[in-house]
């Protein structure tokens, strides 16, 4: 059995689970079976479902509760940690999510703020704790990206850590020195704060103690590496970042300057990294980037960052 997590205990580089999307928009479950298997031998802390990546808002409950049953079996049986993805932008959807997921016993939820309209303080904390009830004493952390209309500042993650004992962590986008500081004197250690996987060395070194990882997207064993430099050799870690982050900029933000998604992008990351069967095709109405990108994303990947690549075999560099 998988232990729950707590503030303390929720570290590290957490892999999201992408799914793989067949040409009649279905999800190809055996694709995405493969593709967690490799996840789970790859080193990194904890697997975790329906974060932006995962396409979380694009599935039918069906596929939702599919999905929650393969993930559930394979981490279980692997004894890595999971935290399932309840959110939906309708809260009362929500609740349904988060009952169906509490029954399979992960580690912990992930759940998102009703999304239609923003919210104001005390509406976010009626939120977080019916979810928390209805979570049946499986703790939550808190997916507030910076897509989401009601964005939660320090001081309201506070009032949160303080009024609902089960939410042991949150995922930011992070911020400068102010930001952080602002974090620790309103969190108080209560919640675990996790960041984009590619400012990981920045954030750890202000207090971040984790992220659910678009650099695991790349190259889930690299970034658990990356993660042990984090901890062991700080100063390396960060000129890494620098490199790394240098990639993204010239490499990966032009494409998002040109409307491709946050899913098309996680998913031509793990293209370019070519570790499992995945694909870059996205649920309608969203575009893929073009397959025959792939190539030289992938030339200037291993050029700016050969660690993440390191024990790869030829065929895992290939397009799917």
């Amino acid at each position: 059995m998988v232990r729950p997590l707590t503030a303390s205990t929720l570290r590290g580089v957490w892999a999201t689970a992408l799914l793989p999307i067949r040409d009649d928009e279905t999800i190809d479950f055996d694709r995405l079976a493969t593709a967690l298997d490799r996840v789970l031998a790859s080193g990194v802390h904890g697997v975790y479902t329906n974060g932006t990546a995962g396409e979380f808002h694009t599935l039918t409950d069906a596929e939702y509760d599919r999905l929650h049953e393969l993930v559930a079996q394979r981490c279980a049986a692997a004894g890595v940690p999971f935290q399932l993805g309840a959110g939906h932008p309708s809260g009362q959807l929500s609740l349904q999510r988060i009952a169906r997921a509490a029954a399979l016993r992960p580690s912990a939820i992930q759940v998102v703020l009703p999304d239609w309209l923003p919210l104001g303080p005390d509406e976010v904390l009626a939120a977080v704790a019916r979810m928390a009830e209805v979570a049946d004493g499986v703790p939550l952390v808190l997916y507030n990206p910076p897509c989401a209309k009601t964005q939660v500042p320090p001081e309201l993650h506070g009032r949160l850590a303080a009024e609902v004992p089960a939410l042991i962590g949150v995922k930011v986008p992070g911020g400068d020195d102010d930001w952080y500081r602002r974090m620790a004197d309103a969190v108080g250690g209560r919640l675990a704060i996790f960041v984009a996987g590619h400012t990981l060395a920045s954030g750890y070194a202000r207090g971040a103690a984790g992220a659910y990882s678009n650099v695991a997207c790349l190259s889930p064993s690299g970034a658990a590496r990356w993660y042990a430099q984090i901890t062991t050799d700080l100063a390396a870690a960060l000129a890494f970042e620098r490199r790394l982050r240098g990639f993204l900029d010239t490499r990966i933000a032009p494409l998002a300057r040109a409307g491709y998604s946050d899913p098309a992008l996680d998913k031509a990351l793990a293209a370019i990294g070519g570790w499992a069967p995945i694909g870059t095709r996205v649920r309608w109405p969203h575009r893929r980037v073009p397959e025959e990108r792939i190539p030289a994303l992938r030339a200037a990947a291993r050029e700016a960052v050969p660690e993440l690549f390191c024990g790869l075999t030829p065929d895992e560099h290939g397009s799917w």
